[in-house]
């Protein structure tokens, strides 16, 4: 398959260098779609997503983001990992890159940080794609998954581990799935990682969704438990114009688990299909 990824770069942005990797460009049909930021999670650094990227920059000019603290962008002690400050990162990002109109597209954490990044209502963020955000945050139910997998995984990855110890972690992976994070997971700060997860219990997306007015779709792992059904029909009480996709083979890493599922999970929300 002809490949559609296009460079790997480093842009100033919101005080910090920002590391992304681009697919498609702006050739062809894809000139007159909106581009695509996706925003992995919590432990994603931008290259996992690349499978992703691939098949996305079929069809739009796309961008996978390292949060701040993740893979090659910035991170030491000094930095603000907060929610606020990576939905800003992620705005301003936007901006230097130049992008007149751009999609959000957030997996978990990164679900998240969309959704604050929409509560502003910044100009040119057209739509959001929440994949399986974690609804976690005061006086609700934990996060499902414990701080010390993430932390016990990246001290692992720093020693330099090997596919068959972070298949410990990642059970149900495939080799070159497993491969890859076990080559990146050090570039995850320990302090970014601990950070974000602190604040999925928290910070209060809640509150951002009554003032998220764009088109939006939530995304939903059929074998997850990180969105309850319960959950969902509260997401949709508070924004109405959500609509919701269920992919019901997958777990919360969904396109690891059910990657054609994904792709149709989308429908033609962004535009096409693909």
């Amino acid at each position: 398959m002809t490949t559609t990824f296009l460079y790997g770069a480093h842009i100033q942005a919101n005080g910090i260098r920002q590391h992304y990797l681009r697919y498609g460009g702006k050739l062809g049909a894809r000139a007159e779609r909106d581009a695509i930021i996706i925003i992995p999670g919590i432990t994603s650094p931008a290259i996992t997503w690349g499978f992703v990227g691939e098949r996305l920059g079929q069809y739009f000019d796309t961008y996978i983001l390292d949060v701040r603290g993740r893979g090659l962008s910035s991170a030491n002690a000094e930095l603000d990992y907060s929610l606020e400050t990576q939905a800003t990162d992620v705005i301003e990002f936007a901006k230097a890159l130049g992008l007149r109109n751009y999609a959000i597209v957030g997996h978990s954490m990164g679900g998240r940080i969309g959704i604050r990044a929409a509560r502003t209502q910044a100009t040119g963020l057209t739509s959001l794609v929440m994949i399986d955000p974690p609804v976690s945050g005061p006086g609700r139910r934990a996060y499902p998954s414990q701080l010390a997998w993430y932390v016990d995984s990246m001290r692992y990855a720093r020693e330099g581990c090997s596919v068959e110890q972070m298949r410990t972690f990642c059970p149900s992976w495939s080799q070159e799935q497993l491969q890859l994070r076990a080559e990146w997971l050090h570039t995850c700060d320990e302090r970014a990682v601990i950070e974000s997860f602190n604040g999925f219990h928290s910070d209060d997306i809640h509150q951002d969704l009554p003032h998220i007015k764009i088109p939006s779709l939530l995304i939903v792992a059929g074998r997850g438990n990180v969105l309850m059904p319960q959950d969902i029909e509260e997401i949709c009480s508070l924004m109405p114009q959500v609509k919701v996709a269920h992919v019901q083979n997958a777990g919360h890493m969904i396109p690891w688990d059910d990657e054609s599922g994904f792709y149709a999970a989308f429908g033609d929300f962004l535009g096409t299909r693909f």
